[in-house]
């Protein structure tokens, strides 16, 4: 199995060291290493060049979905994908022990790993992502301390594209990352896509270490934004009660914690892009060999299971 590492860069310039060590550093070296610089202006582009490392660099910035697909339309001679972002240093059998997952799996279409925090390793930032019928997609493990609890190897929903192995195959059969989502949750609607068109995804606790932030993105505001565009591609009209229910107790979060004003401008912006994901909606008519209802599998959306996953509590 040929594997290729695509890195999405915007201003990353002082985390590529960290990352790029532990890229050097790998038990099983990637086949190829490509850096998609989207429109940094901190000089991260000369000094990879000056690594010797092989950049593609786009002009402007057009968000990380964008520079995702201008890696996998350079990286068209492999088998397997790795996305990792510029905030994240790998565990040197990281790739190892992520290739030999997706190739003992040839149901799988992707290989979520073990992210802990980069800061501090003892804390999960998250051991694989599951979307539940109100519109969240839960990371597992997230912000809980790591005694053990998630070091098997096993099944994930999906996987967090901070650091993540991707099948080829898969990738090109539901057509990559919708760039419409700009930043975050663009992940989540590809596992959806993955798992609609009956692939699986595997979970290797492999870890990487995860600063998170490292865009300097206003993440609130494009969570907001993605997760309307996301159930009304996707959900079913039966599940709006939930997601209803899970907006409201968004709001009053918003409300509570002062930033109820980047709450909102998320969910305006997400208004106006409501028209292009409902002719999507219609567009995906017909194409699928898995339902929603296999896809999303029912989880608790209210109570106090939603928020975590009591199968693995400390």
């Amino acid at each position: 199995m040929k594997v290729a590492v695509v890195v999405p860069n915007r201003d990353g310039r002082r985390w590529l060291p960290g990352l790029l060590a532990s890229l050097r550093a790998q038990t099983r070296a990637p086949d190829r290493l490509v850096v998609v610089d989207d429109g940094s202006r901190d000089g991260s582009a000369e000094w990879l060049q000056e690594q010797g490392v092989e950049v593609i660099a786009r002009p402007e910035p057009g968000g990380f979905a964008a520079a995702v697909n201008a890696g996998l339309a350079a990286v068209r001679d492999v088998d397997a994908v790795a996305l990792v972002n510029t905030d994240v240093e790998l565990a040197p059998d990281w790739l190892e022990r992520m290739a030999a997952a997706l190739e003992a799996a040839p149901e799988a279409g992707s290989v979520a790993c073990k992210m802990v925090s980069l800061e501090r390793p003892g804390i999960v930032d998250d051991a694989g992502d599951f979307l539940r019928r109100d519109g969240v997609c839960e990371q597992r493990g997230h912000g809980r301390v790591d005694r053990g609890a998630w070091d098997q190897p096993g099944e994930a929903w999906g996987a967090c594209a901070g650091a993540a192995l991707y099948r080829r195959a898969a990738l090109d059969e539901v057509g990559g990352f919708d760039e419409r989502y700009g930043m975050y949750l663009e992940d989540v609607d590809l596992a959806l896509r993955l798992r609609l068109a009956g692939w699986s995804c595997r979970y290797e606790p492999a870890v990487a270490r995860h600063a998170g932030g490292g865009a300097g993105a206003a993440r609130r505001r494009w969570v907001a934004r993605n997760t309307l565009l996301l159930v009304a591609r996707w959900f079913p009209w039966r599940w709006v009660p939930y997601v209803l229910y899970r907006q409201a107790a968004w709001l009053v979060a918003a409300a509570r914690g002062g930033y109820l004003g980047e709450h909102l401008a998320g969910l305006a912006a997400g208004l106006r892009a409501l028209p292009g994901a409902l002719r999507a909606r219609r567009s995906d008519r017909g194409r699928r060999k898995a339902s929603i209802d296999e896809a999303v599998p029912p989880r608790p959306w209210r109570g106090p299971k939603a928020g975590g996953h009591p199968e693995a509590a400390e």
